[in-house]
């Protein structure tokens, strides 16, 4: 595919920015430099201050007077002379003794891995298996790569493993209850039984059915049982979500618990210089698949992938993602003459300012973060490091650093120290203007010296539990090895349930690594590792570098010697196409996972769109929150106050705690009172029960908790009956004469017993609220808990006959992927 004329030749570079830019480098102070305070929001008024005025000092005649000198404080000598005296004797022999233990670990483990391969080569892909192997290696696309692993499935015989239900790995037993369960009340109509199966099985790693050792013992799927559960998952919600049996409140409380519990995916970009290209593929093969994640975060060089990934559209990402890509990767392009002088003069080979004007054709200009999520709905994520060696990491996002421009993030993020200096963040104001932007930090540098996957920020942020990462940093995927085989990537022999070369090599290389990793650890925890070039290096090797899902493209010893290269057409093609190869086998076990997200987002996104035309037909007058497609939204919503071109006001949150309490007004909402609904209870499927324990006055199965529990009962049936109890009938009068009135308030519904050993996934809902000081009891009356948390689901409470079945605008950009 070519890329469009002139696609290519656009010019974003914005001069007054760049001069910003320029300007906030060369400055001792930043607080001089802007005209508002950096801990400020954007919109407030300036502050004025002062002129700064330079202090006057010299360190002899001969130095220039306007100099400012650090001068040596007399209580450095002192600090050293404190010192334990065996820590200064022995330091330097211990480190050296060390990395010699290393070297030699190091390349007798080079030697088992050679091993490994060179009997793999003579041995395993040998015949008619290594054709097979070669045609699939050699697919050009996603479809020709699964006929040919289909084909080698078969012939090596992984299709009859698929066909047993038993495995190890997995409770098999309760798969197969929960199948038969769904499939007889999706049947029945039962709405509210299907409701309770789904309400307890929608987990993260549900018994282990997204356990990576099911996908890798084929080239392509798993276990049958699997894969009807997750078609019977999948046709489940899509039930709930086209049912008219629930209201519009029981579909908004069920898909918001659906998606806190299950979490969401993200793909993680790593670093790794030049090697860092290979990420082109990887995203192109989620990309022409449909499966590119809402969540995309990178480091280093994988940040630049993710900002052109978060702020193009899936259209223009096609067209970006060919060959010619290569004419916008010159950033390597000076000659030697050139760069060692700048090496020489300023510590660092590239500059920055250079590096600046190329970043903003990735970016779309100074798009902030705000403004990419806003006009993609992707969510960008870029780790950078603070210059001083003691303060924390930082994610930045459109909640962290809003205004931030994502260009000066990536400078940041790649200015590893001897290559790129520290630079300065840049913020957008809201008439336009760009000022330094620091929390009382000056500057920012490479983020994956400390964390080159950002799991756990991404886990509190936004509810991250799957994980998808691309690592290619050359200091890490050497190490990689997976002696049972990965996702796709069986073993070459005994049917995929062997070791790879055989137990002994592969417990020599999985004991080889783990000495590795504890001797740097030595290194690290016993501060034996010397500050080079101002930076501690000790946590580079001793991070995690892996994900649920890691993907790990093949390089080659010339890569090597093209560390810090910029690719021609010719080799980005390549890269790109290695890129897609190793990502193909994964791509099944991220599709399963990814089914079931998209459909909890469709049902949170009808659930979005029935409360705005509800809206806008309660007022016509109030076009604030009307969703109008392509057409200007009547206030402004971007960092930089200006209106913009989306099809929503916002896109679907993330819902977890953190996004929700940047919003503001979030405790009035975490406790704030259920309203009743207007309508009365609506008549439950054929198989809800209405005996052993779970009679009520309203309709039992209202509640998720007695929703959870009748289906804890239901799956622990004799011999997984797919039915509940029969509704008992009565002579006197039909169920629905015996029904009260629905309660007002969530704790009559349910019962006051019942508010004790109430658990609601959403882990930002407290117990106590404190109001004037005082606690507030959750059994009070007056103030009841609601699990409802969300920004935007936490609305008005719309008429329950509302029709809920309208269509749903489900073609939103970056939104939900097709």
């Amino acid at each position: 595919m070519k890329a469009p004329a002139g696609v290519f030749d656009v010019d974003y570079v914005d001069e007054s920015h760049i001069n910003a830019f320029v300007n906030a480098i060369k400055s001792d102070n930043l607080d001089g430099l802007s005209e508002v305070s950096p801990n400020t929001a954007p919109s407030s008024p300036a502050i004025p201050q002062s002129p700064r005025v330079r202090k006057v000092s010299a360190l002899s005649d001969f130095a220039p007077i306007n100099l400012k000198v650090k001068r040596k404080r007399k209580g450095d000598k002192a600090t050293n002379r404190r010192q334990e005296w065996l820590f200064l004797l022995l330091r330097w022999p211990l480190l050296f003794l060390i990395f010699a233990i290393i070297a030699a670990q190091f390349s007798l483990y080079i030697v088992i891995r050679q091993l490994v391969n060179t009997k793999e080569w003579l041995v395993a892909w040998r015949g008619r298996k290594g054709l097979l192997r070669k045609r699939l290696r050699g697919a050009n696309t996603y479809q020709e790569w699964k006929e040919a692993a289909t084909t080698l499935d078969e012939y090596l015989g992984f299709d009859d493993w698929k066909k047993i239900d038993e495995d190890a790995f997995y409770d098999w037993k309760l798969v197969r209850k929960v199948n038969r369960s769904l499939k007889t009340l999706r049947e029945k109509k039962d709405v509210r039984g299907v409701l309770g199966i789904l309400e307890m099985c929608i987990r993260t790693n549900f018994v282990g059915v997204e356990s990576s050792r099911l996908y890798s013992e084929s080239f392509l799927g798993t276990k049958d049982l699997i894969e009807s559960y997750h078609n019977e998952l999948e046709s489940a919600l899509q039930f709930i979500r086209e049912s008219s049996e629930l209201t519009i409140e029981e579909k908004k409380r069920f898909f918001k618990n659906a998606n806190t519990n299950l979490g969401t995916s993200a793909l993680c970009l790593s670093g790794g210089a030049s090697f860092g290209y290979y990420h082109f593929g990887v995203v192109k093969a989620f990309l022409d698949a449909g499966l590119l994640p809402r969540v995309i975060a990178g480091t280093s060089a994988g940040g630049l992938i993710a900002a052109m990934v978060c702020t193009h559209t899936d259209v223009e990402l096609k067209a970006l993602l060919v060959p010619e890509l290569a004419r916008k990767l010159t950033a390597c392009e000076d000659q030697f003459p050139t760069w060692i002088k700048r090496f020489w003069t300023t510590g660092a080979r590239f500059d920055s300012v250079a590096w600046a004007r190329k970043c903003v054709f990735f970016t779309k200009g100074s798009t902030t973060f705000r403004e990419a999520y806003m006009q993609t709905g992707r969510i960008l994520n870029i780790s950078v490091v603070p210059s001083d060696r003691h303060a924390p990491t930082m994610l930045l996002n459109y909640m962290t650093a809003p205004d931030t421009i994502i260009w000066s993030a990536l400078l940041a993020s790649t200015a590893v120290p001897g290559i790129l200096n520290p630079v300065v963040l840049m913020q957008k104001l809201s008439d336009g203007r760009v000022v330094p932007w620091n929390w009382g930090i000056s500057k920012f540098k490479d983020g994956s010296l400390r964390v080159d996957i950002p799991l756990q920020a991404l886990k509190l942020d936004f509810n991250v539990t799957h994980p998808v990462v691309s690592q290619v940093n050359p200091h890490v995927h050497l190490f990689f090895f997976a002696p049972r085989g990965s996702a796709g990537k069986p073993v070459a022999h005994r049917k995929g349930k062997g070791w790879r070369g055989n137990f002994l090599l592969s417990a020599a290389e999985q004991w080889l690594k783990l000495e590795l990793v504890k001797n740097f650890k030595v290194i690290r925890d016993l501060e034996l590792l010397p500050q080079l070039l101002g930076q501690d290096w000790s946590s580079v090797f001793v991070q995690r570098f892996d994900g649920a899902v890691t993907i790990w493209p093949r390089t080659r010893i010339l890569d090597w010697f093209h560390i810090l290269s910029d690719p021609d057409p010719a080799e980005l093609e390549r890269m790109m196409k290695v890129g897609q190869i190793v990502t193909w086998p994964k791509l099944h076990m991220i599709e399963n996972r990814f089914r079931i997200e998209k459909q909890i987002l469709l049902g949170r996104q009808a659930a979005r769109t029935t409360v705005e035309r509800a809206r806008s037909r309660a007022n016509p007058g109030n076009t604030r929150n009307i969703v109008i497609d392509d057409q200007v939204v009547p206030e402004p919503v971007t960092g930089t106050q200006h209106p913009t071109t989306v099809r929503f006001e916002s896109p679907i949150p993330m819902d977890s705690d953190t996004e929700r309490a940047f919003e503001g007004n979030v405790a009035a909402r975490y406790f704030r009172r259920i309203r009743s609904t207007a309508s009365t209870p609506r008549e439950s499927g054929v198989n809800t029960p209405y005996e052993n324990g779970y009679n009520d006055t309203t309709d039992p199965l209202r509640s998720p908790v007695l929703r959870r529990k009748w289906a804890s009962d239901l799956l622990d049936a004799v011999g997984g009956s797919s039915s509940a109890s029969p509704r008992p009938t009565t002579p006197e009068a039909s169920v629905d004469e015996q029904r009260s009135p629905p309660s007002s308030t969530f704790s009559t519904r349910v019962g006051p017993g019942s508010l004790a050993t109430l658990s609601i996934p959403s882990s930002g809902s407290r117990r106590t609220s404190r109001s004037n000081g005082k606690g507030v009891s959750v059994g009070a009356s007056e103030m009841v808990w609601s699990s409802e948390s969300s920004s935007e689901d936490d609305s008005d409470h719309l008429d329950p006959n509302t029709d809920f079945n309208q269509e749903v605008i489900s073609d939103a950009d970056g939104v939900v992927s097709d």
